[in-house]
C-alpha cells in the first residue's frame, strides 16, 4: 500500500483508534506496530487489553501514523507462524519468542 510510508519489517509507534465496545466512543492508544505484507500489526502478551477487546468487538479501526490517519479492518491472526514472525520483527530480545496475541489491520483504500 503506497499511502503508508513504511516497508516490510518496519517497527514504529502508531495510535490505534477503536470504538468502545460498550460506549461506542473512539479510544486511541499509542502502541508499537509492525508493517508487514501491506498490513499493520499490533500485539499483546494476553487478550485482556481494552484496545484489543474493542477491535475484536468492532473491527472498523483507524491508525494514526506519520501525521496521517488510515482506516482499516482489524482481525486476530490465527496463523501461529505469522504471529511468531511479527513478534520476531517487533522485538530483538527474548520477547520475540513469547507467544503473543496479534491483531492485524488491513488498510482500506
Amino acid at each position: 500500500m503506497t499511502c503508508v510510508k513504511a516497508k516490510d519489517g518496519d517497527v514504529f509507534k502508531a495510535i490505534l483508534i477503536t470504538k468502545g465496545r460498550k460506549t461506542g466512543t473512539p479510544h486511541g492508544v499509542e502502541l508499537r506496530a509492525v508493517f508487514y505484507d501491506n498490513k499493520i500489526y499490533f500485539s499483546r502478551r494476553n487478550s485482556q487489553s481494552d484496545w484489543l477487546k474493542n477491535a475484536i468487538s468492532n473491527p472498523e479501526v483507524k491508525v494514526e501514523y506519520n501525521s496521517a490517519t488510515f482506516s482499516g479492518i482489524a482481525s486476530l491472526v490465527t496463523d501461529k507462524n505469522l504471529a511468531r514472525k511479527i513478534s520476531q520483527l517487533k522485538y530483538a530480545d527474548k520477547r520475540s519468542e513469547e507467544s503473543r496475541v496479534v491483531l492485524q489491520v488491513t488498510l482500506c483504500e
